[in-house]
């Protein structure tokens, strides 16, 4: 009887322990994400009305009946869907391993905001100059976030958003990462203004 307490206490005393190190742990990445920066890498997946418009800058691009699709879609009173993924890459030039729990973020294109959204998958970026890609999954409704402009420069406003080389010129994100340390989640302090070239905060 005594060994079996003797055991159990041996055994909760290093569960605390090792939860205690877990949570220090992660105190320590994010006060290193904190001096991470971040840039918007690329856009994939490019799909305007459901018609692939990845390496498209004009309606003349298109086949006539891609094209018919856009142009019907953007004429009619229905909606106009403009998907992508958009990749952030995240580089950590710090000597310790940073990591995120949660990214809120809220998308612009041209300064017009146009959806907001949630990626909940764990993310760990690598020390000393290690990076790593975070892919959100992007939907828009055009026409409802253009409400007013002509159904032309609302499908001419989905054709000209990849840019040359599919880097995101034109676009911006505002993103809060969180982590969760013990049962809490706790927030980075303010939020990052994210663009196509590397930057903190």
């Amino acid at each position: 009887m005594k060994s079996r307490f003797r055991f159990l206490t041996v055994f909760l005393v290093a569960g605390m322990i090792f939860t205690a190190c877990d949570v220090l742990n992660q105190v320590q990445q994010m006060a290193t994400l904190a001096k991470c920066e971040f840039r918007l890498s690329s856009v994939d997946q490019l799909r305007l009305a459901g018609v692939n418009i990845q390496q498209v800058k004009q309606l003349s691009d298109l086949k006539v009946m891609d094209a018919a699709k856009i142009t019907t879609a953007a004429i009619s009173g229905g909606s106009l869907p403009l998907n992508f993924t958009l990749n952030v890459e995240a580089k950590n030039p710090n000597s310790a391993i940073a990591g995120l729990n949660r990214l809120e973020w809220t998308l612009l294109i041209d300064d017009i905001e146009m959806v907001s959204g949630v990626n909940d998958n764990r993310v760990q970026i690598p020390a000393n100059g290690g990076t790593a890609v975070i892919p959100l999954t992007i939907g828009v409704d055009l026409k409802q976030a253009l409400k007013g402009k002509s159904a032309d420069a609302i499908a001419n406003f989905g054709l000209n958003l990849a840019g040359a080389g599919n880097k995101p010129t034109r676009i911006t994100l505002k993103a809060k990462p969180y982590i969760s340390v013990g049962s809490q989640t706790i927030a980075y302090p303010g939020y990052l203004t994210v663009q196509n070239e590397f930057t903190s905060r």
